[in-house]
Formats: C-alpha cells, sequence, structure tokens
C-alpha cells in the first residue's frame, strides 16, 4: 500500500501532527453519519461512502498509532 510507505518516511512529530488531524478527521465524519442517519432522509450511497472514507482513515491511524508506540512484550 502506497499511503503506508509515504508514512513510514515520514519523522515522529510529522506523523504526531497528521495522527491528530486523521482523528479529527475520523470524528467529523462519524458525526456527519450520525446527523445524515438522525435525519432519516440520507443517501445510502453517500452513507457508505462515508463510512469506508472513516474506515481508511481508522485503518491510517491505527497504523501511525503502531509506529510511535510499538508494542513491547515483557
Amino acid at each position: 500500500m502506497n499511503m503506508f510507505n509515504d508514512l513510514s518516511m515520514k519523522s515522529d512529530e510529522v506523523l504526531r501532527v497528521e495522527l491528530e488531524e486523521f482523528r479529527r478527521q475520523h470524528r467529523d465524519l462519524d458525526e456527519a453519519i450520525h446527523a445524515l442517519q438522525e435525519r432519516g432522509t440520507a443517501d445510502p450511497l453517500t452513507v457508505k461512502r462515508l463510512k469506508q472514507q472513516k474506515l481508511r482513515l481508522k485503518d491510517r491511524i491505527a497504523w501511525i498509532e503502531d509506529r510511535l508506540y510499538p508494542d513491547i512484550i515483557a
């Protein structure tokens, strides 16, 4: 995956900034999905696309967190 190769070349400080941005975007998408579903008039395709985008962000967040805070089994 090219996205992860790009992230592996970045410094930890840059990754921390991107992590916070991705978390904010993930939270915003969650709120948008919730608002659309609450209205009851949401287009199912739009909701599906937003959920897919949210999952992609979740994968990026998990990858960055694993890189910044690796699990060390003692």
